[in-house]
């Protein structure tokens, strides 16, 4: 079932009473409450294997699930059955965020939407430790956002450095515009979707190098190249204009959030009870909390909770209703 939605022009279409950054099993369930609580939600997600869940090839204690199921699958579900409730879901990124006043604003790589209450879901895939050259050269050839960039670079040779299906989307958006993009997977498959993975292999101006780790971006006032370890091969130099990373890590994702929350010493995001930071509005839940047992139904635990308690502060209750039925 295909269910992704792009956002539209009209600024009426763009407003939402709650917006959910992150779709995996926290985000997801979040949405299935606030959905079902007749809040018109929007899901901003990367994408189905951005997350831990995605990437998870086989899970088997999921609560109602009998013998073993794929994550992306189990994920795939969670989201189906927050749209059935009406959410909508828009494969996007998150570049920047204004979460002060009444209306919150975030601004994505397809535009600008707004919000009453936000629910941060955004995990903790986040990089730590760059490549070389990563931070010296980035906005000079280095990006993040194949969708802001990318007509920067038409005509000219570029990398892509992931295995993601969102590292495969930005690369597949960007032979609209450059000569040549290579595709740098670190792992010896995509981690993406089948009919995007046939969508790389049968793309002219795609180059897929498996097994191929990011080492080096080399170049000094812009970028010129990338260094590649090959897996069992040595090492490779790509003559590039554009470096375009999309690794992933184990620090908990709030680059976007600009400082505008408190974190705890490692990065964490801090809540109370119901899952609220100290924002008025704004919630927080899933790993990007790093206080509990990195299990799936845990993180959706959480989802339920945020989603009630966007409900209780949006319609100016002063306690939780729980509905069993919902």
């Amino acid at each position: 079932m295909s269910f992704d939605f792009a956002l539209s022009a009209g600024a009426d279409d763009n407003h939402y009473d709650v917006i959910i950054i992150g779709g995996g099993p926290a985000g997801a369930t979040a949405a299935i409450y606030t959905a079902r609580a007749d809040l018109k939600t929007l899901i901003l997600d990367k994408g189905l294997t951005a997350g831990a869940l995605g990437l998870t090839a086989k899970i088997a204690n999921y609560p109602g699930i009998v013998g073993e199921i794929g994550g992306a699958e189990l994920l795939e579900r969670m989201r189906e059955q927050a749209v059935s409730f009406g959410a909508k879901l828009s494969t996007d990124k998150v570049q920047g965020v204004d979460l002060e006043g009444e209306v919150k604003t975030l601004y994505t790589n397809q535009g600008t939407v707004t919000a009453r209450a936000v629910i941060i879901a955004t995990g903790s895939m986040g990089r730590g430790q760059r490549v070389a050259g990563e931070d010296r050269l980035l906005g000079r050839g280095v990006s993040y956002c194949a969708t802001c960039d990318a007509a920067f670079f038409r005509d000219q040779d570029v990398a892509v450095a992931g295995n993601s299906d969102e590292a495969v989307e930005e690369a597949l958006f960007l032979t609209r515009f450059a000569r040549k993009v290579y595709l740098l997977s670190p792992t010896p498959e995509l981690k993406a979707p089948a009919h995007r993975v046939a969508e790389v292999n049968a793309n002219p101006k795609l180059d897929l190098r498996l097994g191929a780790s990011l080492r080096e971006i080399l170049g000094e006032d812009k970028v010129e190249g990338v260094r590649v370890a090959l897996r069992g091969q040595g090492e490779e130099t790509l003559a590039v204009t554009g470096a375009f990373v999309y690794l992933q890590g184990g620090k908990p994702v709030t680059d976007f959030l600009q400082g505008q929350l408190a974190t705890s010493e490692t990065g964490c995001l801090m809540v109370d009870r119901e899952f609220a930071t100290a924002v008025p509005g704004v919630y927080a839940i899933g790993d990007v909390l790093c206080n509990h047992i990195k299990q799936a139904v845990v993180a959706a635990a959480e989802g339920a909770v945020a989603g009630m308690s966007v409900e209780k502060h949006l319609n100016g209750r002063k306690q939780l209703v729980v509905d069993w039925s919902k």
